[in-house]
């Protein structure tokens, strides 16, 4: 059962996930979110100004539901467990997220900077000004692509380094336009990550254990 739900944590997701918060943790210890703000929203081209606009959306919760119900759909993982799994992952750190971002009301790029015109931003994007710690779009990148790093085939699990890559580019969108710092990517991703693996193996654990024979796949 273990291995028919390969529930074994993706060394190729879970690796540069730690990495991400050692050497973020310690950036933010080296240099000022001013800094650390400008170091990505500073260098920019037009290229990159298209790619982050459409790598953003892999954070949103619409790119998420509907990747979800396609995975859904598939033979091996539909069912009642995929379906709770999934949707648990999907919005419990949502709401842990939005509790803390209505208790900071930490102030956005744009009105922390109150405008300035040393960010660079383009009329096409969202101008947000408020709720910015933690990310969301960083939250649900992490959550999503954790969960298909946990769920992933064992003869494609090396693209747990895909998953992370992914993940981390929405979070680096985020700041690059403007709607984000990067502490606010930083602690999204620990929100989505975490969360989705306690509740991933908390679910694995009870379906194990209760050996739900109605499930085909079980």
């Amino acid at each position: 059962m273990l291995k028919k739900w390969n529930i074994s944590y993706n060394p190729y997701f879970f690796f540069p996930f730690l990495v991400w918060i050692v050497f973020g943790g310690m950036a933010q210890l080296l240099f000022t979110k001013e800094q650390l703000f400008f170091a990505i929203n500073a260098r920019y081209t037009s290229f990159t100004d298209v790619l982050m606009y459409y790598i953003t959306w892999l954070g949103e919760g619409r790119f998420i539901v509907i990747f979800l119900l396609l995975l859904f759909a598939t033979p091996r993982l539909r069912s009642l467990w995929f379906f709770v799994t999934g949707t648990l992952c999907s919005v419990v750190p949502l709401i842990i997220q939005q509790f803390l971002k209505e208790y900071f009301k930490a102030p956005r790029p744009h009105s922390y900077f109150h405008g300035s015109s040393a960010m660079h931003f383009l009329p096409a994007w969202p101008s947000l000004v408020n709720n910015s710690f933690p990310s969301g779009h960083s939250e649900g990148a992490f959550s999503f692509f954790c969960l298909l790093s946990l769920i992933v085939p064992e003869k494609y699990i090396k693209a747990g380094w895909i998953f992370f890559l992914l993940a981390i580019s929405v979070c680096y969108s985020r700041i690059y336009l403007t709607a984000h710092f990067f502490e606010d990517v930083y602690a999204g991703s620990i929100i989505g990550c975490m969360v989705t693996t306690i509740i991933f193996s908390i679910m694995t654990r009870y379906k194990t254990r209760l050996a739900i024979k109605k499930d085909p796949l079980s």
